[in-house]
Parts: C-alpha cells; structure tokens; sequence
C-alpha cells in the first residue's frame, strides 16, 4: 500500500512517538509559540489528528524572553505504567523539565524540573527519558563538547540519582544531538542525530549491553541520510523509532523539501515516516525516504473531519488547536466574546519587528501553494490591522489596512532582514474588507476585495526571503492575523485553502 511523506507537512520538527496498545501520540518542537509542543494520535501511523498541545498555562511555559527559534526544543514522549511523560527543554527560561498526565488530550501537569550536579546539565539540550525493566529510570541528553550524556533520575521528583556521565560521542559527525535509548532483544542501543539539522543532517546509531555503555556504532551508519543528493527530500534526521502493534518497526524523522537554486525551504522542517527492517545481526536498515512511500501498512483509519484546510468562522468558545500565539498572549489583546462571531485583536505600540507581544494569531503554512483570506472590520485610527506571513521578527510579508491621509488604505509590506519597502497601496473605501495572500512555491500574491468585488492584486513578494537559509531559525512561516496600536481589529473568518 502507498502512504505520502510528510506525514506532518510545515513546520512540525523533532517528532517523538510512543505506543500505547494500538494507539500512537506523536509530539513535535514548538520554540517561542504558545501554547507548546502539540500533540497528535493515530491509529495507523499515517493519518494523524491533533489532539491538543501538552503546555497550554504560563506556569508551565514561560516564553516573555524568548527570541525567534528560542523556547522550546526537541520534546520526547514517552509511556510508563498508565502515564504519560513529555521531557523537553525551554532554552529560554528554566532548562529542562517534564510535564505528565493519564489523558493526553486533557491537561498536563506543572513542570518537574530537573536537577543534577555539574555544568553538562546546565550546557545540554535534547532529554530524552528511558524506562527500564528494573524500574530505573535514565534521563539522556546532547551536552558540551558534542557529546551525549546520561545519569538516572528519580521520576518522582527530577533529582538525578547518579552522576553525569558521557556515554557516546557519535560517529564524528557535528552536534551529535537528539539522543533517544532503547531496550531491543535484551540490548541498549543509543539513536542520535549528526550533522546538523542542516543539509547534511544524518541519524546514526549504536548498542551495548549496559546503559552506560560501552556503546559499539552500527557498521552500515549512518543509517539515515540523503546528504549530498538531489532527492526532493533533504535535511533527515533526529529520528525516533517505534515497533507497531504487528510487531513492525517504523521511524519518524524531521527533514525539509527545499525548491529553487541555491535551494530553499521555508515551511519549516517537516515530520516524515518511514519502514525500519532488522539484518540478522541485530541492526536496523532504513534506506531511501520518497514522497511516496510502498509499505506493508496498518488497517488504515482515516479520522473524520480532519483535513488541513481550515475555514473559522471563530464561532466556537475558545479558539482552535491549529492556532498560534507569538509567545505568551496578553489576554487583553485577544477575544472571542468582545464581539459574538468575531476574533478580537487589540495591539499595542509593539510591531511585529519586535520581541514585544502583539496582537497575533497565526497557523502555520503547510502548503507550498495555498489560499489564505481573512474577513476584517477595521475603522483605523492609529495602528493597523491585516495578515501576515511570517517567519521571525526580521522577515516577514503583510498586507494590512491602515489611515493615510485622512482615508482608508490596503497596504503591502515587505520586511527582508534591514530592509523595509511598502511595495503596493490603494485607497478603500469603509466597510469590511476580505484580504488574502495566495501563495505558490516561489511567491505569494497579495489581493483585496469588498463583499461583492472581485479580488484585486497589489503587491507580490517571493517566498525565497522567507526560507530559513536566508532569514535564518528553526522554524517555518505562519498565516497570522495581526493588529498594532490602540485601535480593535474584528475578524469574521479565517479561510486557510490548500491549493495543491
């Protein structure tokens, strides 16, 4: 049977997966947006439904420090005795801790922070936590010196039990990272990542017959890479491996589909599955990732009502799981109670230049081509209001209405690294105003249109300036809905349209 790669397109990096029956969770990278670290659950492995975000309250997630691509980094999930665990790191604002719950769909618990002598802890990032049949729990991380290292804890509490120790340094690939410890056959065996999660980015692995080693590296590693080819997909690594409920081994990864020359990706590092087979030897083949995969597959189970367009008419009581803030939210810049049926934005003098909070709410682009339209009531007096695509603070697209002399105006502007150039304006008249940014893999367009016009375009900007080669980061570009300055902004729906 065939099944398409990515199983997660956008920006869903560094995935973690664990099995409870026939039942799969998945967890991905959030960095500085809240609520963080979504989660998934699947039947089949391939068709995934979001389930809700394991970090939702601001005593779990404080994000008010947090640069572009700081926050929160490289989660895993893991199951033990009728609870979840979900270990990652806030680079930005306490270092590593765990949250844990019987029902993952629901809440999660405050942060269980951990605590260890020595500064390889305070240098790591990455955990990863291993259950072991005797009841000891292990706590694995990337730390100084591009090394892995490890030390037990006290699941209970977070307090390490032992001292830190180093336990493999790779196969001599960079920043050895994203190590995850497995029980297979009565054998450890120590997955990380190499390279860099850049275009020679590899998964490599090694075992022993002690958790702490000594570990002896696989001799066909790396045991995945597209390194130094022209396959559409690039960039694979930081890996997990899961054995299904029929006794069959998968693994999820991270990778990208960069397009253009130099090549570019700016959806963001995606998550992709793929069939492991085991040589007689005991060491697990991966082999080519395509687009397009043929594998013996579970009984498929398709979700109802999950599809990756999304039309909000913001008509329910609290807003979707796709949606986004920029960092924690100032609840007063937000409501969907102000006005019944309508998604409230009031800014600040903060712009989206800026680390600052804004008014924002955004999903991520999932498509390279794509139709995102936005219904907006706005009367401006001092600020503006609109939709933008963003990838950080420094480069980002935005068509928005705004006052210029004296009368209403629909505006586009690029910002690309210093640069900043308003590229198309037209004076409107009053009443609300549909705008849209249709997007293919080299730009995205930008239109307007009243309730009974047809869509005017404006402005268009490549999608290039976007890409994480040129602005840089670990994560991909957002759809959002924007407002700056005292002024309320009032959005009637939201339609996101995959066009490919």
């Amino acid at each position: 049977m065939q099944y398409t790669n990515p199983i997660l397109p956008g920006f869903y990096p560094d995935p973690s997966i664990c099995r409870v029956e026939n039942d799969y969770y998945l967890v991905t990278s959030s960095f500085e947006y809240f609520p963080g670290v979504p989660i998934f659950h699947s039947r089949d492995l391939v068709h995934w439904r979001q389930i809700g975000h394991c970090l939702t309250r601001t005593s779990q997630l404080a994000l008010s420090n947090a640069p572009s691509s700081g926050g929160i980094y490289a989660p895993t999930l893991r199951y033990h005795n009728g609870t979840f665990y979900m270990v990652t790191t806030n680079v930005s604002g306490g270092g590593h801790f765990y949250v844990y719950t019987q029902q993952p769909e629901g809440e999660w618990s405050d942060p269980v922070w951990f605590t260890a002598d020595g500064d390889q802890l305070n240098f790591s990032i990455d955990p990863s936590l291993f259950f072991d049949d005797d009841g000891k729990v292990y706590f694995t991380c990337t730390g100084p010196g591009q090394r892995i290292y490890q030390f037990e804890i006290d699941i209970t509490t977070g307090q390490a039990l032992s001292e830190i120790q180093q336990i493999w340094a790779g196969t001599g690939g960079k920043y050895p990272e994203g190590p995850h410890l497995y029980k297979i056959n009565g054998r450890y065996y120590l997955m990380v990542a190499e390279g860099g999660t850049e275009y020679g980015h590899f998964e490599t692995i090694a075992r022993a017959n002690n958790p702490w080693g000594p570990f002896e590296g696989c001799p066909h590693n790396p045991i995945l890479t597209h390194r130094s080819t022209e396959h559409p997909i690039q960039a694979t690594g930081h890996a997990d491996l899961i054995q299904a409920h029929n006794g069959a081994w998968w693994l999820v990864f991270l990778a990208v589909r960069p397009h253009g020359y130099p090549p570019v990706y700016h959806l963001g590092r995606e998550t992709y599955l793929t069939p492991v087979q085991w040589t007689s030897d005991g060491w697990p083949i991966v082999g080519r990732v395509d687009l397009v995969m043929e594998a013996d597959l579970l009984p498929q189970h398709a979700w109802d009502n999950t599809t990756t367009s999304c039309r909000d008419d913001f008509d329910a009581p609290q807003l979707e799981m796709e949606w986004n803030f920029r960092r924690n939210p100032n609840p007063a810049s937000w409501s969907l109670t102000d006005r019944p049926g309508w998604l409230r934005l009031t800014g600040s003098a903060a712009t989206l230049d800026e680390m600052e909070l804004t008014a924002f709410v955004g999903r991520r682009q999932q498509h390279f081509q794509c139709s995102v339209t936005v219904c907006l009531d706005y009367q401006p007096l001092d600020g503006e209001a609109g939709l933008t695509v963003f990838m950080n603070e420094r480069h980002h697209y935005e068509i928005f209405v705004k006052q210029l002399d004296g009368k209403r105006h629909v505006v586009v502007r690029r910002r690309i690294g210093s640069l900043v150039a308003v590229v198309g304006q037209e004076a409107i008249g009053d009443g609300v105003v549909m705008l849209r940014i249709q997007a293919d893999m080299e730009q995205y367009r930008f239109f307007y249109f009243g309730e009974s016009q047809e869509p005017r375009e404006i402005a268009a900007g490549e999608t290039r300036y976007l890409s994480t080669e040129v602005a840089g980061g670990f994560t991909g570009v957002y759809c959002g809905m924007y407002a700056q300055g005292p002024t309320s902004a009032d959005f009637d729906w939201f339609d996101y349209e995959p066009l490919d």
